[in-house]
């Protein structure tokens, strides 16, 4: 059964082709035709009814008001990319390349840095402008920002680079990294708080040495960031085959370190570089399939049902806007890019977030919250908040478990109280668990790229969405060639 039309790549040649998403068999696929090359048939979701779930929360966004590009046809997408007047998402998530430097030798690493002849390193003034273009976006800037590689804490200007995002009005300044220096260096580890630092996204894929060989270090990584409150998300690139055995046991690993670790997002495998028709079969796997093994490792404490796309928490980003008269980030990603929830780590187990609430009444509430505070005046902003807690209330009174109430205190605190410091309460009590599946090559799909609303930005001033940065063409290699160092 056909679902849509769009455009893709050629796996063989990353021309941009035809394609179709199609149902079959339970699954979802995607047919790309090259005119070269030929038919090519691969996965796309492995579960058509969470896709069509997932589609109830389909929204697409506005884009940017001052985008780089503003002419842009089906010819020249994603060739001509920098971001244009066709793409429908702001930058929720910035990423920058502060390096292609490791201090390790991966046999799978996403960024292919390894491979390099070079050194791709912009210096601070390029960084800084790279920063200044993510916060000139309108209308509203660029809200976080992740510095990437390679190895970000390879740079010895590191320190200086986060704190000039936190001047320039970054709320959320993230590093992704393997963790070594981090494990070598308590007073390492406490500048990067005292810089502003908000999270650590970890690498971290698995909790044995089978799945995990530098283990070991990341052990004492996590210990020296425990020390200073630093916190951290651990990112497992998850391939079926290799580590996707111990998935629940990453989760309880997480919540046995609640008060450091924030979060896990379980990337699966995207084939960025060389990959045969073998590896797809061997190590391919889906969003769907990641939550399947969630469920059956955790024995049904957290199921695949508990799980909702990344636009489901639009209507709060619609309610701060009414209530404050002031453009807010809108996170209207794909709603197949991603899945994620929230459980609760009590000292009698994990609850999660729908055990709690009836997820749905209390989207629904927030989303009349809004539409009466954008009807009412500033008379009615309080009587119209304090409807909608009540409706809340009930929507927590539904919950399957009845120790709600420091859920139902915090959400008092942040609506009522306008004390949004309360939500910190809330993240140090609870865990995000979420998957993002990046695109490659084999299952690409242009009608996702134009939603991303996670962006690479470039020292040439562009911003690239991630799946075209990392998948497309040949962004990735363009730019670190373009910019490189002698090494």
């Amino acid at each position: 059964m056909l679902i849509k039309r769009t455009r893709s790549l050629c796996p063989a040649c990353k021309t941009v082709v035809d394609a179709e998403v199609e149902e079959e068999g339970g699954k979802i696929w995607l047919t790309q035709h090259c005119p070269e090359h030929g038919t090519f048939r691969n996965i796309y979701w492995s579960d058509a009814a969470l896709y069509h779930r997932f589609d109830r929360y389909n929204v697409v966004g506005n884009g940017i008001a001052n985008p780089q590009v503003t002419r842009v046809t089906a010819d020249t997408c994603p060739a001509a990319c920098g971001l244009c007047n066709n793409h429908h998402s702001q930058t929720l998530l910035a990423n920058i390349d502060l390096t292609n430097r490791c201090n390790l030798d991966c046999d799978f690493c996403f960024a292919n840095a390894r491979a390099c002849g070079f050194v791709y390193e912009p210096d601070f003034d390029e960084v800084v402008s790279m920063l200044k273009l993510l916060r000139s976006e309108k209308p509203v800037p660029a809200p976080a920002v992740q510095f990437s590689g390679g190895e970000p804490t390879m740079r010895d200007d590191l320190f200086e680079i986060i704190r000039e995002a936190k001047a320039l009005g970054f709320k959320q300044v993230q590093i992704a990294t393997n963790g070594i220096r981090i494990a070598a260096s308590q007073s390492y580890t406490e500048e990067l708080k005292a810089t502003g630092l908000n999270t650590v996204y970890l690498h971290f894929d698995g909790v044995s040495r089978e799945t995990n060989p530098f283990l070991k270090k990341h052990l004492q990584a996590i210990g020296n960031l425990e020390k200073v409150r630093l916190g951290t998300v651990l990112v497992p690139t998850v391939i079926k085959g290799r580590n996707d055995h111990e998935i629940g046991d990453i989760i309880r690993f997480a919540a046995g370190n609640v008060r450091t670790i924030r979060g896990v997002n379980f990337q699966p495998v995207a084939f960025t570089g060389a990959a045969s028709d073998d590896d797809l079969k061997k190590s391919r796997i889906t969003i769907p399939d990641v939550l399947d093994r969630i469920e059956a490792q955790m024995g049904g404490i957290l199921k695949k049902e508990d799980f909702y796309p990344v636009p489901c928490v639009l209507p709060f980003s619609d309610l701060v806007e009414a209530y404050t008269g002031k453009p807010q980030v809108r996170f209207t990603a794909h709603q197949h890019c991603g899945a994620a929830t929230y459980i609760f780590v009590q000292e009698d187990g994990i609850v999660p977030v729908n055990r709690m609430v009836n997820v749905e009444k209390f989207f629904e509430t927030i989303e009349q919250m809004a539409g009466q505070l954008r009807q009412g005046g500033t008379i009615n902003k309080y009587k119209t908040l304090l409807e909608g807690v009540k409706n809340m209330h009930d929507s927590v009174k539904e919950g399957e478990q009845a120790a709600t109430t420091e859920f139902w205190k915090i959400i008092g605190k942040t609506l009522i109280g306008q004390n949004f410091e309360a939500l910190r309460e809330f993240h140090w009590n609870a865990l995000f668990i979420g998957t993002m599946h990046f695109m490659d090559r084999y299952n690409y799909d242009l009608d996702r790229v134009s939603r991303c609303c996670i962006h690479y930005a470039t020292p040439d001033g562009k911003l690239i969405p991630f799946c075209t940065y990392n998948s497309g063409p040949v962004y990735r290699e363009q730019v670190w060639k373009k910019f490189a160092k002698a090494k």
